[in-house]
């Protein structure tokens, strides 16, 4: 049976972690680090997710500043939010939660994030710094995917790695993390045209499903002994929760898996508080 790889208790240490580097350096940089949080309209689902990414921020000693604004909120109302944002001293990071209500057209206001505010790592410049290997803000989910994977000692170095999904958000990210100088995986990233994915998978040590269908990976889709990260959370008819891996028909081929929830979900979190704070270090503390 599969080691499970449990997100829930390795973001709990990454939590404790960054509240002791908060409490440790707070007196020298004359605040805590604050994270400013904008939630656009009343999507039952983001203001569940932004309560999860405020509680979390408070056991990590990181202050936030909400800014609720109505679903009806003109793209303009958006953008100068964010700008007055970006020109506050007394923020270090921005999280603009998505998707956003339709209507507004998130591209725009990621890309006015400042750089350095911004803790989602999705702007133009981070995205680029990522591609080139230069240091700068992660995304949440690949960064936390690494992280996990770093917790257990799971090497990715000359690993062939089967990506599933090309969003921006994680599949194309993780793609691009996995085979940078520093990690040396062999990436396939698979998607709508990729011709047989199942034998991609079947020749992966690694596998990271994040396409948004329940249950897509099944088990003659995997080798014995491979690593499977299930980034996927949907909600079935009946109101239970699953990922984008048939886990219990692939958990007894695999050598590790993550759970849903109780996996990835963490750590991501986990990695906007990481992100914060290296924000608020770098520009208070200059590290």
């Amino acid at each position: 049976m599969a080691i499970i790889l449990d997100g829930k208790a390795t973001a709990a240490k990454i939590r404790a972690s960054v509240r002791a580097s908060v409490e440790e350096d707070r007196g020298k940089a004359g605040r805590a680090p604050c994270l400013a949080v904008i939630l656009v309209g009343d999507d039952p689902a983001s203001q569940t997710y932004v309560r999860n990414k405020e509680k979390a921020c408070a056991d990590a000693a990181i202050d936030t500043a909400s800014h609720r604004l109505p679903s009806g909120s003109a793209q303009a109302e958006v953008e100068a939010l964010i700008a007055k944002l970006n020109a506050d001293p007394s923020v270090d990071g921005i999280l603009l939660q998505l998707p956003l209500p339709k209507g507004l057209d998130a591209a725009p206001c990621i890309h006015a994030i400042s750089p350095g505010k911004d803790v989602d790592g999705l702007t133009i410049a981070n995205q680029g710094k990522m591609v080139m290997g230069l240091p700068g803000l992660r995304p949440c989910t690949p960064a936390g995917i690494l992280a996990l994977l770093d917790a257990y000692g799971i090497p990715t170095d000359g690993r062939k790695a089967a990506v599933l999904g090309r969003s921006e958000l994680v599949g194309r990210s993780i793609a691009i993390l996995l085979s940078s100088q520093e990690r040396n995986a062999t990436v396939t990233l698979c998607h709508s045209h990729t011709p047989d994915v199942a034998a991609v998978c079947r020749d992966a040590d690694i596998i990271i499903a994040a396409l948004g269908k329940p249950r897509f990976l099944k088990a003659d889709m995997v080798k014995r002994g491979a690593v499977v990260i299930d980034v996927g959370i949907n909600r079935l008819d009946d109101g239970k929760l699953c990922g984008d891996v048939d886990f219990d028909a692939v958990a007894p081929l695999a050598s590790a898996i993550t759970p849903v929830p109780g996996g990835i979900g963490p750590m991501t979190i986990s990695q906007l508080l990481v992100n914060t704070e290296k924000a608020w270090r770098k520009t208070l503390l200059g590290g």
